[in-house]
Parts: C-alpha cells; structure tokens; sequence
C-alpha cells in the first residue's frame, strides 16, 4: 500500500511540472528560429520593402564597377609544337640535302600538303618559288626554306585583320557568330565578351541557338562572368527574333556591341545555310549593323574546314574566321589554304582554354612559329 501512495505521488508532481512548462510557453509566444551560421553569404534578392532610390543606388554602384582585367595573352611559339614538329620533320629532310632538286621539290610539296595546305595553294606556292629559284639563283636548301618563310607569310599576311566596332549612326554594331556545332562557338563568345569588357565595352550577348539548350545555358553562364546583359528565347524558337529582340534591348540600354550565337549549321545542309541567311539578314535590319560575321572553325579538321568556309561565306558573308584549337592536333596550314583561296582573313586564334587564350592573328609571328626552333 504504501508503495502505490508513492506511485501516485510522483505522477502527480510529472503531470504538474508539464502543465507548467505548456503555460509558460503558450504566455512568451513561438520560438524564434535560431540565426544563420557565419560565412553563409546574405541572399542577393532585394526585399519588397527597400525603397527604390536605394535600389536606383545599388544598381549604380554596380555598373561602375571595374571591368574584368586579362592577363598577358600567350605567343604563338609556345602554343604551336605540335604543328611545329610535324612540318619540321618533313623540312629537316630538305635541309640534309646538297642542293635543290627535283627530289627536293617533290618533299617539299609533301610537306605542305600533309601541313594542311591544300592542292591548289600548294600548287600556286611552289610555282611562285620556283620562278624566284631560278630568277635568284638559289642553289641551297636553307635559301630555299627561307624564300617558302618569306611566301607564307605574304600569303598570310596579304588581309586586314582588324575587328570592326563602329557602326552607321544610330545603330547598334552586331558580330554574327556562325560555324558548326562542337567548333567552339559558344565558348569563343564568352570569350569575346571578356575581352571586349576588359577594354570598357557594354556587350550584350543574344543567345541565337535556340535548338540547343546547352548552348543558351552556357552562354548565360559566361554573360553572368563577364558582366555581359543577356537574352534568349523559348527553346525551339525563332533565332532570328532572339537576336533581333536582342538588338532592340542593346539599342534601348546604349550597349557598344551585340555578340549573337547562332545555331550550329551543317554547312551541307541547305535549308539550314538559307535560315542562315535569313538571321544575317534580320541581324543587319535597324537599329542592328552587322559589322563583322566570324565563322568558328576547328583547326583540327583539316581541308574539311575549308569546305565549311566556302559554304558559310556564300550564306552568311563571312568577314572573318576564329580558328580554335590551333594548340591542339591541327598542321596549320588551313591558315594559308583558308586565305589563299577565299580570301577571308583569319582575325583571331584559339589556343588554350582560359580567356586570355583567344589571340589576335598574326602572319609573321604565326609562320615565325611554325619554323622556329624548339
């Protein structure tokens, strides 16, 4: 008996200190959430109740922020020793021999064409340097490669590669970007976006591949990078509304320059170069300029880059070629074929990942880099 007396009591005195702790929480109200662990960085939303003059200020301190700045950009001589080993072995061979030849010639024209220079541009060449041969009265192998240096390097050298910014008055500049898909496209974008920020230009990025989802995603990815503003369109959509809707927002925000995608085209594909056509067209309609188009090509292809570039040219009036993985597998000689038998420049160069790795093309530096010694 006493045992259960005990028993009662102590479910007493449980049930009492319950009721307590429930009152006292019911009389302070809900518990408030526990605060935020340091390093955990603050949302950037701004909340509804932020008058908007310290929005307008925010938004200005923004756009005054430094650009981005580059680093110093590569030389070609230390990006191009692959190229470099693969000519030299078939030049050293020409070097060895006691005079010129028609052995040598015949190396010589092998050299070229397994460098990528094409039939036609080889031929050309070579009938060049034999009439120098004969009116110079070169006898020596090494006169001989320093003449081939020389007739590279006019050959590459004969075309204006400067990039055109300035458009008619009143109009927005636009650079159209088309090529194939897996050339680089997007990423040479980005990069153009970097470098034409570091030097103090507002760019506006269209994303005009809007068959590719992928291909809009990273493009805002590097708009966000590089401070760029940024437009795309429904996936599926008309490009050339997206780089026109594009144009009008650049044109109404006072940008320096609209960088517009487009999707990547089988060049064999016709009705796919006629679209193409018809987004140069909307492109250059007021208030855009289409002051340069640039097709991507990747050196790595070969002869098959110059096919593409006929196509392109005819579609989309190529100005200028990008040639990315110039570091990588390619012989370098679509360079020379490209300009030789198109006449379109090559303006800039791919050759290397990060952004400083988009370099201006040179001629001398670029046949320089292909000769010199490792």
């Amino acid at each position: 008996m006493p045992e259960l007396l005990i028993l009662i009591a102590l479910l007493v005195v449980v049930a009492g200190t319950a009721a307590f702790v429930v009152t006292t929480r019911r009389r302070r109200g809900p518990e408030l959430e526990p605060p935020p662990e340091r390093g955990i960085a603050p949302t950037t939303e701004v909340p509804d109740t932020v008058p908007p003059e310290l929005v307008e200020e925010v938004e200005a301190e923004a756009a005054t922020e430094a650009p981005p700045t580059l680093g110093a950009p590569p030389r070609l001589r230390d990006r191009l020793g692959k190229a470099r080993s693969a000519l030299g072995g078939y030049l050293g061979g020409i070097l060895g021999r006691s005079g010129i030849d028609e052995e040598t010639w015949e190396d010589l024209e092998e050299a070229l064409l397994r460098a990528d220079v094409g039939v036609a541009t080889t031929t050309t060449m070579l009938d060049h340097l034999r009439e120098r041969v004969a009116a110079e009265g070169i006898t020596e192998p090494a006169d001989l490669l320093v003449a081939l240096k020389e007739e590279l390097v006019a050959q590459v050298g004969a075309y204006d590669t400067s990039m055109r910014l300035e458009a008619d008055e009143g109009r927005v500049p636009v650079w159209l970007i088309v090529g194939v898909n897996g050339a680089g496209k997007t990423t040479t974008i980005g990069k153009l976006s970097a470098r034409q920020a570091a030097e103090g230009r507002s760019v506006l990025v269209a994303a005009g591949d809007t068959f590719r989802a992928a291909a809009a995603e990273q493009l805002e990815t590097w708009a966000e990078r590089t401070g760029a503003d940024y437009v795309r369109g429904a996936e599926g959509g008309d490009p050339s509304s997206v780089i026109f809707d594009g144009i009008q927002r650049a044109k109404s925000r006072s940008h320096d320059l609209v960088l517009a995608d487009t999707a990547g085209r089988l060049h064999s594909k016709v009705n796919l170069m006629e679209e193409l056509s018809k987004v140069r067209r909307v492109a250059d309609r007021e208030p855009g300029q289409v002051v340069e188009t640039l097709l991507v090509i990747d050196a790595t292809t070969g002869q098959n880059g110059l096919a593409q570039a006929k196509q392109f040219a005819e579609a989309a009036e190529v100005t200028g070629v990008v040639l990315t993985k110039l570091d990588g597998s390619a012989r370098g000689g679509i360079v020379v074929s490209i300009q030789a038998e198109l006449g379109i420049p090559v303006k800039l160069a791919g050759v290397g990942e990060t952004v400083e790795d988009l370099i201006d093309f040179d001629a001398t530096e670029f046949v320089e880099a292909l000769f010199a010694d490792d």
